[in-house]
């Protein structure tokens, strides 16, 4: 059984029993119409409400749930807003020209049914293959289908070839996508690509990576075990979805669309002996994969995984040695059903900590004295599943006040067959024989609501430049001399900026009625994010249209409550039309203007990569990282982790974790460690 919704906090994850109440309370509202449930979500309070219940506790702020639903198995799309508390519907509200997440739900039929069109059959009998037991699809959003609007909700298939139940698919893709609507079931289409007029065959050499195929040549007396152990017990201590460690505080929530979500962050301050608040709320907002092929069908190759699927809905149930390794405190993931019944991801969140290499150190040569002590990171994690590729998610503070955003990008590269005219540049790179792999692009977006030691912030631009003063001037003799040229962004249009490496650009989150006494700058928070490629489509193409938000790597907006969503709530078949009624994006939210000055604002961060495909990639793609870092600039009125033992002081104690050898297998289940510990 939960918690009573008395003892739940108020960010906390609707529960098993909350999502039952509100899917029922829909039913009732809708008087008989069957319901098709898209997600039943927590509605997090407002940020009034919030701060209000953060004050006195006693104000406890009702219990809500947002749900998005489809009426009677057609596309027709409804959202609403149950008073799970008071037990009744607030709000429900007929949205036209929307198509909400592609849930897990709505993907399972595409590829039994493939199996079954007459037009499928024979577009694999053309290139040999009669056995349909063999083809396998992946159900994918489609973007933008200019042949159908808002009437079908839609998916595209994309198909590949298994010789045989565990046989790497991608090793052989097929020259044919499909279009299906998602309510009826109904394949609408069998595009085939021909070239000259011909088919093109599907690459028959297998391309395996399962121990089953490839388990012989393990070496398997290389590599001796290490295991991670910590013998007092972990750091950090969770009250329900409440962390504490080394200083920190945090709410941990989880939803269907996001999956991690971490609140009210905040940090112990050993000099000014309090607790100083950090952001307001982390997640990771959207995401943007295109692909750079402009023939069909790559065109509607453009996948938004956090907006189509929903990051929660696809996360992995983890495992102890094989996605997280050490002393481990997993968290469970609550979403809901088409039927509007609660499902549970085991395991969907890993938290853990890490040695994290040297802290600080300094050698003095003239006396031999070292000082030294040893870093330590918290990891909160995820990984996800999004058809080919795999996502990990790593939220990563560190003992000196630092967050960063770790992505590895793993899994799956996308594939097509090559035919025997083509080649596979300029647009991609023959990863195997007959196999291209395209080229393509991951952005993603992250979302920091920042409250840097007060509500109102800012944000300033930093540039290194060169001195202007001329070689032999008073102020440049030697013409060495450098600065940093700060500019403030004072209104959302000013904040939409760009990366620039000459200038090795980076912004600093500032509270302007707070000076460092040292420094006498603002107290900050700098944002570093060298990891952020130009979205290479053209400005006029469907894609930039639909991710806007990848357009630039910094946005800047004021707060509104529930605005979440940089490409919009509504993301599948979206084409980002702007003034969109039920559907605004953040080009929307910058042309409704206002100031971002010593406001309440929010931060969306662009970073990521552009993808030309290595044949070290296939047939299955060692983990690459990209990561955006945020760290206290004039935050602090020293280095904040100086309570930190030094490591000569403290081999045995808090500064270690130990790494021994043990026999343990990989992904054997071991017995989880939670062992409180007070807070620092």
């Amino acid at each position: 059984m939960s918690r009573s919704n008395q003892a739940l906090h108020p960010l906390d994850p609707l529960s098993i029993e909350e999502i039952a109440t509100a899917s029922g309370l829909l039913r009732e509202h809708a008087a008989g119409q069957p319901l098709k449930f898209n997600c039943v979500t927590l509605r997090e309070p407002t940020r009034t409400e919030y701060n209000a219940w953060k004050a006195n506790q006693a104000v406890r702020p009702d219990r809500r749930a947002y749900a998005i639903v489809l009426k009677g198995g057609s596309a027709e799309v409804a959202t609403a807003v149950v008073n799970i508390s008071k037990r009744k519907v607030e709000e429900w509200k007929d949205t036209d020209d929307v198509a909400p997440t592609l849930t897990l739900d709505d993907l399972d039929h595409l590829e039994i049914n493939a199996r079954k069109d007459p037009r499928v059959i024979e577009a694999c009998r053309e290139v040999g293959i009669t056995d349909m037991s063999k083809i396998y699809v992946d159900a994918w959003a489609i973007g933008f289908d200019h042949r159908w609007g808002f009437e079908r909700r839609l998916q595209q298939g994309l198909v590949y070839y298994r010789n045989s139940a565990s046989d790497n698919q991608y090793a052989h893709p097929l020259d044919f996508s499909l279009v299906a609507d998602t309510e009826t079931a109904e394949i609408l289409s069998v595009d085939i690509r021909r070239v000259n007029g011909e088919r093109t065959k599907v690459p028959l050499i297998e391309h395996n990576y399962l121990p089953e195929y490839i388990g012989a040549n393990y070496a398997v007396d290389v590599l001796r075990p290490i295991d991670i152990t910590q013998p007092n017990g972990v750091s950090f201590q969770v009250r329900g979805n409440v962390l504490s460690w080394a200083g920190y505080e945090m709410h941990i929530g989880f939803n269907y669309r996001e999956g991690i979500v971490l609140s009210d962050v905040s940090m112990y301050d050993h000099y000014q002996k309090r607790q100083r608040k950090l952001f307001n709320r982390i997640s990771v907002a959207e995401m943007v994969v295109p692909y750079g092929n402009p023939d069909p069908p790559h065109h509607k190759k453009h996948a938004f995984d956090v907006g189509e699927y929903g990051t929660g809905l696809m996360s992995n149930s983890l495992e102890l040695g094989c996605d997280c390794k050490g002393a481990i405190h997993y968290m469970d993931g609550i979403v809901a059903t088409a039927k509007g019944e609660a499902a549970v991801i085991k395991n969907a969140i890993c938290i853990h900590e890490e040695d994290n290499g040297i802290l600080y150190k300094h050698t003095d040569f003239r006396d031999g004295n070292v000082i030294s002590a040893r870093d330590r990171r918290l990891i909160i994690s995820q990984i996800i599943t999004a058809a080919n590729y795999d996502y990990a998610f790593y939220h990563i503070f560190t003992l000196d006040g630092t967050y960063k955003m770790e992505m590895k990008l793993t899994g799956m590269l996308n594939t097509y067959g090559l035919h025997p005219s083509e080649q596979a540049a300029p647009f991609g790179v023959e990863v195997a024989p007959g196999i291209t792999a395209h080229n393509h692009q991951h952005i993603f977006s992250l979302r920091i609501d920042p409250a840097i030691d007060g509500p109102n912030n800012s944000v300033v631009q930093n540039d290194a430049l060169a001195s202007k003063e001329p070689v032999g001037s008073p102020e440049n003799y030697y013409g060495n001399g450098f600065s940093c040229q700060k500019t403030p962004l004072k209104t959302p249009a000013e904040a939409a900026v760009d990366y620039n490496h000459d200038t090795s650009r980076t912004w600093d989150i500032i509270n302007p009625n707070i000076l460092n006494p040292s420094t006498k700058k603002p107290i900050g928070y700098k944002i570093l994010n060298n990891n952020c490629p130009k979205l290479l489509a053209s400005p006029d193409s469907v894609v930039s249209q639909r991710a806007a938000f990848a357009r630039k790597a910094l946005w800047v907006v004021p707060y509104q409550d529930y605005e979440l969503y940089p490409a919009g709530e509504f993301v599948c078949q979206s084409t980002g039309q702007e003034g969109h009624q039920h559907n605004p994006t953040i080009v929307d939210w910058v042309a409704r203007g206002g100031s971002i000055e010593n406001k309440d604002i929010v931060c969306y961060m662009q970073f990521g990569l552009t993808h030309f495909a290595r044949t070290e990639d296939f047939p299955i793609m060692p983990a690459e990282p990209v990561s955006i870092t945020l760290r206290a600039s004039s935050f602090f009125e020293k280095n904040p982790a100086l309570w930190v033992p030094a490591s000569s002081l403290n081999k045995d104690n808090t500064s270690r974790i130990a790494f021994t050898q043990s026999d343990s297998a990989c992904c054997q289940r071991e017995k989880q460690s939670n062992h409180p510990m007070p807070r620092l």
